[in-house]
Formats: C-alpha cells, sequence, structure tokens
C-alpha cells in the first residue's frame, strides 16, 4: 500500500510540476533526456501565457454576451434558472479574476517552477466556477459547450504532457459526476432532468479521450523530433570534428597531399605539396598545374606510366620521378597514389602523398660512389697483395719439396729461415714467418672491407636470406669446427649444449653459422685466454631461443645498450684491428629473419647473448 502511494505522489508531481533536477538525473540519467525534459517544461510556461491570452479574450465576449442578455433577453437561455440568467455577470468576475491572478503567478519563480499548477488552477477556476454556483443554487450544471471550448484550446495550444490534461479533465468530471450524485442534484432542464445521460458521457468521453490523445501523439512527436535534430546535430559535431581533424591533418602534414584529376590537373593540394613544389599557397598549385603531364615531370612519360599502374591495380606504391619546381630546380619525389572511383566504378580522380626524397637520392648516389671507392681503391689492392703473398709462400713451399739448393735457403739472426724473393732483377731475403703474418694481416683487411660493404649494402638495400628447413646443431658444430685453431690458440673452451631432436629452423643456413661464428670471435676477441663458452638452443613457442654464453670480463650497462650500433666497438677488445661490425652484422640476419637479438648481463661475471630464430612450419 505504502509503495503504490508513493507511485501515485510521483505520478502527480510529475503531472503537475515539472522534475527537480535530482528527479531528472534519476528518472533521465541521460543529458539529452534532461534537456528534453526542460524544453518540455519551457513549451509549457510559454503556451500557457498564449492560452491565458486566448481564455481572456474569450471570458470577455462571452461577458459581453451576458451584457447584452440583461438589456436585450436572447431566447436561447429561456430554459436556465433565472437565478443563472441574472448572476452569471458575477461567475464571470471571479472568473476574470482567477485569470489575473494566472497571469501575476506566472511571472514569479513559483509560476517558472510549477507551470502544471498554474495549468491546473486556471483550468479548475474556469470550470469550477460555475459548478460550485451551481451547487450552491441546489441543481446541476452540464456545461458541454464551456468543458468542449476548455478541452479543446488546451490540447491546441499546450500539446505537452498529457497526463497533466487527463488530470484537469478527471477533476471537472469527478465534481461533476460525483458532487452531484452525492447531493442528488438534477438538471434544470425539464426534458433531460438527469446527470447521467448516455449521450452526454459518450460526448464528453470520447471528446476528452481524443484531446489526450492528440496531445499525447504531439508530445511523442515533438520528443522524436528532438531525439533525431539531436541525432543530427552529434552526427554533424563529430563531422565537423572529423573535418577539423582532417583538415588540421591536411594542414600540417609534413607530405604533400593531392587530388588529381584524371585529365591532368591538381583538384586540391596541402601546403606541403606547395613547399615541395616550390609554390607559396596551395591555390597556386591548383591554378597553376593543369597539365601534370608535361608541367610537373621530367621525363613526361612518366605520367603516362602512372596512369597506367592506376588501371591495371588501382594504386601506385612508391612512384620515383623527377620534377621540375617554380624555381626550374629539378628534384626527386616519391609519389604513393591510389584511384577513388564511384559505386558504378568510374574513376573520379587520383588521390595520395607525395615525399622529397632528393636527399635520399643524393645519399643512395653517394653510397655507391662509395662504395665503388672501397671496391675498387681498397678492396682490389688488398686483394692483389694477398694473391701475391701467397705466390710467394706457395713458390718457396714448392722449392724446398723439389730439393733445392741449400745456399738458396739463408737464416737469419734470429736462426729463422729466410725465403729470398726472386724477381728479374733482383732477390730480397724474406723470413717465411714475415710473409705468413703479412697474409693473415692482408685477409684481415681483406675481410675487414667486406665486412663494411655488407653492411652499408644491407643498410640500404636490406639483407637477402634464402631460408630453408635448417638442422642447429650441424650448422654450430661447423662453426666451432671452423673455428678450432682460434680455440685452440686462446685456450678457449666452447660447450654445445644444442639438442639433435630441437626442431628445425626456417633460415638461411649460411647466415645462421655467421650468428654463431660472430657471436664465439666477439666473445674470445674481448676476453683473456683460458675462456669458457657455451651454446644452446631451446624451443619457445614458435622460435627456436638461442644462446651464446661466456663466463669473461662481462660487459657495463653503457656497453649493452650501444652494443650492436654500427661501428660500436667495446673497450675491453684485444684486436686492435675491428670496425665493430660484426655484432651490427648479426643484429641485420638476425632482423631479416624475423627474430630478436639481445645481451644478458651476468651480476658476477660474464655475458649472455640470445637471439631467436623461426621454427620452420611444414
Amino acid at each position: 500500500m505504502a509503495t503504490l502511494l508513493r507511485k501515485l505522489q510521483r505520478r502527480w508531481r510529475e503531472a503537475i510540476s515539472a522534475p527537480s533536477t535530482d528527479e531528472i538525473k534519476a528518472v533521465y540519467p541521460h543529458s539529452q533526456q534532461q534537456e528534453w525534459q526542460v524544453i518540455r517544461h519551457r513549451f509549457l510556461w510559454q503556451r500557457l501565457h498564449l492560452w491565458l491570452w486566448l481564455v481572456l479574450g474569450c471570458l470577455l465576449s462571452f461577458t459581453l454576451r451576458d451584457v447584452y442578455d440583461l438589456f436585450f433577453p436572447l431566447q436561447e437561455f429561456h430554459l436556465l434558472p433565472q437565478v443563472m440568467r441574472t448572476q452569471r455577470l458575477i461567475i464571470n468576475a471571479a472568473m476574470l479574476l482567477s485569470l489575473l491572478v494566472c497571469f501575476a503567478l506566472r511571472k514569479t519563480s513559483f509560476g517558472h517552477r510549477h507551470p502544471g499548477i498554474l495549468f491546473l488552477g486556471s483550468s479548475w477556476s474556469l470550470s469550477l466556477a460555475s459548478q460550485l454556483f451551481a451547487t450552491l443554487k441546489g441543481f446541476a450544471l452540464p456545461d458541454t459547450a464551456g468543458w468542449s471550448l476548455l478541452f479543446l484550446s488546451q490540447a491546441t495550444f499546450m500539446p505537452v504532457r498529457w497526463s497533466l490534461h487527463l488530470v484537469c479533465q478527471l477533476g471537472v468530471l469527478v465534481y461533476y459526476f460525483g458532487v452531484n450524485t452525492v447531493l442528488r442534484l438534477s438538471t434544470p432542464l425539464p426534458e433531460h432532468p438527469e446527470i447521467y445521460n448516455v449521450s452526454f458521457i459518450l460526448y464528453i468521453f470520447w471528446f476528452c479521450v481524443i484531446c489526450d490523445l492528440g496531445v499525447y501523439l504531439y508530445d511523442r512527436l515533438q520528443r522524436s523530433e528532438f531525439y533525431a535534430r539531436k541525432e543530427l546535430e552529434s552526427a554533424n559535431d563529430k563531422l565537423r570534428l572529423a573535418e577539423a581533424k582532417y583538415r588540421s591533418i591536411f594542414e600540417n602534414a609534413i607530405e604533400g597531399i593531392f587530388q588529381s584529376s584524371p585529365d591532368g590537373r591538381y583538384i586540391t593540394a596541402n601546403p606541403a605539396l606547395a613547399r615541395i613544389y616550390g609554390y607559396t599557397s596551395p591555390e597556386e598549385v591548383t591554378a597553376k598545374f593543369t597539365d601534370i603531364e608535361h608541367q610537373l615531370y621530367v621525363d613526361p612519360k612518366r605520367r603516362a606510366e602512372f596512369v597506367r599502374l592506376m588501371e591495371e591495380s588501382g594504386l601506385a606504391p612508391e612512384f620515383e620521378s623527377q620534377i621540375y619546381r617554380q624555381d626550374g630546380s629539378i628534384v626527386w619525389i616519391s609519389e604513393k597514389a591510389y584511384a577513388v572511383r564511384d559505386e558504378q566504378g568510374k574513376l573520379l580522380y587520383y588521390e595520395g602523398l607525395v615525399e622529397d626524397i632528393t636527399q635520399r637520392k643524393q645519399a643512395q648516389e653517394a653510397l655507391r660512389v662509395f662504395f665503388h671507392a672501397v671496391s675498387h681503391d681498397l678492396r682490389n689492392p688488398v686483394l692483389g697483395t694477398v694473391m701475391v703473398l701467397r705466390n710467394l709462400l706457395n713458390e718457396e713451399v714448392g722449392r724446398v719439396k723439389d730439393g733445392g739448393d741449400e745456399g738458396d735457403e739463408e737464416v737469419g739472426g734470429d736462426g729463422e729461415k729466410i725465403a729470398p724473393v726472386n724477381s728479374n732483377q733482383s732477390s730480397i731475403p724474406v723470413p717465411r714467418s714475415i710473409l705468413e703474418r703479412m697474409v693473415q694481416s692482408s685477409d684481415r683487411q681483406l675481410n675487414l672491407i667486406n665486412s663494411l660493404l655488407e653492411a652499408h649494402i644491407g643498410e640500404v638495400q636490406g639483407l637477402s636470406v634464402q631460408c630453408q628447413p635448417v638442422q642447429l646443431q650441424g650448422v654450430v658444430e661447423g662453426a666451432i669446427a671452423d673455428l678450432e685453431p682460434m680455440l685452440v690458440d686462446n685456450q678457449t673452451t666452447l660447450t654445445n649444449l644444442v639438442p639433435a631432436d630441437i626442431p628445425l629452423v626456417n633460415a638461411d643456413p649460411t647466415q645462421v653459422w655467421r650468428v654463431f661464428s660472430n657471436l664465439i670471435v666477439n666473445a674470445i676477441k674481448h676476453n683473456p685466454p683460458g675462456l669458457e663458452i657455451t651454446i644452446n638452443a631451446v624451443p619457445q613457442g614458435e622460435m627456436i631461443y638461442c644462446t651464446v654464453k661466456d663466463n669473461g670480463s662481462g660487459i657495463s650497462q653503457q656497453q649493452s645498450d650501444r652494443l650492436f650500433d654500427l661501428y660500436f666497438r667495446g673497450g675491453s677488445n684485444r684486436n686492435s684491428l675491428s670496425l665493430g661490425l660484426g655484432l651490427y652484422l648479426c643484429k641485420q640476419i638476425i632482423t631479416a629473419h624475423g627474430g630478436d637479438i639481445g645481451v644478458k648481463r651476468d651480476s658476477q661475471k660474464g655475458a649472455t647473448f640470445w637471439f631467436t630464430f623461426p621454427i620452420f612450419n611444414s
């Protein structure tokens, strides 16, 4: 029962007044619902003012009629009780006074806060004034015309909150049927004295239903229109925001952005494109270029090639060309564009990005000159020296094997045999150990030059790998066997823990061998003799996790941060003839395979290099 009473109380408050802020938040948690309630509340308050003026005009017109009836009796009122005919002016005056009170209250904060109360107060003051007067005089007054005008005017001028209209109607009808029934009053019409006239009841019932239904439908229409407008405003706001973001990106982009027509005109251009082309504003670009083929490209055939790519694949990635700037200078650009078509597939325009790659092209040309210089000016002379020195050693070995004269071989001051170097003009005796050291030194120089070339070629063109199923244990054993002399010379103990049954990796076997070989050599070069190295590999998900661990002197945090950088050399390198390319090449190789590489510092001593290769999936 208490719950029912609370519900009725809440419905009553909703019917006669606007909900409070807390109530709005509780019942209408969304901002749009709250805004709708405020708008409907304001609409009712504004329309109430118009309705009061209408009622005032209507009341004054009926008052003039009653004044006229006093002096010139109207035949239509002859059935009314005489008391009603003579005192109607008093009833009209009471109604007029109540209207004036409503006019005054409407301008107050109470009127702003509770327009529904003013609605009911003004309505009941008009409809119940004559009913109270009739009750006091002892009869019932079915005011069909008055009620019809009242309910219809309210539904027309204030078509919101249908429940408020229903309360207004029920108040009048409950009084008429309830009070008159209790007091057993009858109408003053001799032919229809009963208050329960079936036709009258049906008329009033359907008239009220039609008015309330009209208010409900109009109110619902207003609400739907409000939410539709809000959705449209929200969509427009999002569109404006997206346009603003796009405009910001368009205006502030580093790359040039363009739209060009199929016939070779620029439709739109951003400031970056204007700067690349040497113009001060995008408008100059769109106005200037009406024939891109001949006005822009150094080679006009590039436009035809651009169009061909668009027709074949719908896009032109990394389309590089030389173009003329406004001042006549020539620069390189790279275009990334695609064709925009309508729903029927008709070509509308081309859209894409333009990047100035002049510096990159100049750098590539400089690198090509560098490669040529290294290859011809450094590598070839060193290679020639190696060949000469090896030939000298081979000639000496062959001469000794053939039983050369004892006098042909000299002994140096330290007892070392000296190999004579024969020439058409002179013979210079050189110890064999010096020739061997010269060969070793030249080999190291040649290896450094080759690594240098490989590192820079990989940096520019990317490292090429030929992947196939690779058995890691065999590759590791091969690398250890090749490094056996170095391991012996440096008294290094190497343990291979790579299991024979480990899954195959998808890799280039030569490059895998280089990674293990470089890491082993790196550990030996940066540590004193007597080093212990352990190699292992275990599966981890879709990768093989490999480690090369040593118990050497370790590395610092600063060294580990830059260890894989190009030309970085550790401070403990005992072999000064090094450019710091080994670990850099390892990183290039691992990255080309889709793996990762890193180093773990041991808190005690030593370091662990780790890297991953993808498992081969057949």
